[in-house]
């Protein structure tokens, strides 16, 4: 039946619930000034009168109606066939009618409505509809905020699945660089992070740019984009450790943008140039950056087999400034400092390769010492617990002995005062 609440609610009840068609409009208080005067089936309205004698009517289809009891009821061989019979612009109300009643499968084959359709979709993990339903949205919604959402959610649930392609085509439909990040560096995806780190630094996100291009190993562009930034003390500290043959080049560009603000802090900035005395093995970290720079280009095609972890993360250890120098010095020299050349780059793979294991040895012997070192101070620590426990147990034995002795001489007076007594 339907009926006007106190509230102003034109409600009607099917099966016990309750669903609301329209809000009318109250007095100050906030009561319905609306009564109901009739349905006309026909017509599918239902007429209403207010105070003031206007008479206002809202459409209520009997079929749509017909067939919410029917669902209600549980029959729905008797809803399907009522449904033909319901205007597909009805079929949106229909839809989030069984959705409330917890019929997400009907409704989402009832539903005209494209974002209610995606949004049942995404619940019921159905992603390949929700795919299809993006792929038709149209070109002037295409980059919307909405759209953008849709394509993130969709992500987000083919990442739940692990459907990777899935999951990387709807991150770069919706430009969503923290998620090609996250994907590329967990499958190890090197050409999609290369891909990334181009499409990140000509939208301006900057740091996702920069992390993509130092996990590719590609220093050079890290270097650029700090420049290209005006990030130049970032991008001096960086050329330090990483680029040693740029940082003359960063530090001028650096004293040149810090001399607008202050010439005296600008002349107190040191490069190789004219303080050579303030880098010291700057020869040998040259030589270093080059074994680097062969050593990426050696393993930029194959790249480095996961089953290697174990040994190449001790790479990350190495000292490689203090181990070519001490290879040096033992006269095995480092390698010439080369342009090109396939012999080249295989030998100072080779002396990076020496510098490594030379690193693996020491550690062993470090850890071999280090383990006898820990032996000998047990077996000291032992020695020491056994001599105190001999100085407690003689001690132990002479306060018996002398508890003995005492308890013999108490027992020698108590005789001799029994025969005193006797006297």
């Amino acid at each position: 039946f339907i009926y006007c609440n106190n509230a102003g609610r034109l409600n009607y009840s099917v099966g016990g619930k309750i669903q609301t068609l329209v809000h009318l409009d109250t007095n100050s208080s906030g009561a319905s000034i609306h009564s109901v005067l009739g349905y006309l089936a026909k017509e599918d309205r239902v007429y209403l009168v207010d105070k003031s004698l206007n008479i206002v009517s809202y459409r209520v289809m009997l079929a749509v109606l017909q067939y919410q009891t029917a669902v209600m009821r549980g029959d729905f061989d008797a809803a399907n066939e009522l449904l033909p019979s319901i205007p597909e612009s009805e079929y949106t109300t229909i839809a989030r009618f069984l959705e409330a009643q917890g019929f997400k499968e009907e409704a989402l084959e009832v539903t005209t409505d494209d974002d209610h359709k995606f949004e049942l979709a995404l619940e019921l993990g159905k992603i390949d509809i929700a795919h299809e339903l993006m792929k038709l949205t149209p070109d002037e919604e295409k980059n919307s905020i909405d759209t953008m959402a849709k394509w993130k959610k969709l992500s987000d649930a083919a990442l739940k699945t692990s459907d990777f392609e899935l999951t990387e085509a709807c991150s770069l439909s919706s430009d969503d660089f923290p998620g090609l990040l996250l994907l590329y560096s967990a499958i190890g995806n090197f050409e999609g992070m290369e891909e990334l780190a181009k499409m990140a630094q000509e939208k301006g996100k900057t740091n996702i740019a920069f992390v993509s291009y130092l996990l590719t190993g590609n220093v050079e562009e890290c270097a650029n984009l700090l420049i290209a930034t005006n990030r130049l003390p970032e991008a001096a500290f960086f050329a330090r450790t990483y680029l040693p043959s740029r940082v003359e080049e960063i530090v001028s560009l650096w004293k040149e943008d810090l001399s607008k603000v202050s010439e005296t802090a600008a002349n107190a900035l040191a490069d190789p140039a004219s303080h050579p005395e303030l880098f010291p093995d700057r020869d040998v970290a040259l030589q270093v950056e080059k074994m680097f720079m062969a050593q990426r280009e050696a393993t930029k095609v194959t790249g480095i087999s996961a089953s290697d972890y174990p040994t190449a993360k001790d790479d990350l250890e190495l000292d490689l400034i203090a181990l070519v120098k001490s290879q040096a010095a033992a006269g095995g020299g480092a390698p010439a400092a080369a342009d090109g050349g396939d012999e080249v780059a295989e030998a100072q793979a080779a002396a990076l390769e020496a510098a490594r294991i030379a690193n693996e040895a020491d550690q062993q012997r470090l850890a071999e010492e280090a383990a006898a070192a820990e032996a000998a101070a047990a077996e000291a620590a032992a020695a020491e617990a056994a001599r105190i426990a001999e100085e407690e147990a003689a001690a132990a034995a002479e306060a018996a002995r002398i508890a003995a002795e005492e308890e013999a001489k108490a027992a020698a007076e108590n005789m001799d005062d029994f025969g005193d007594d006797w006297d």
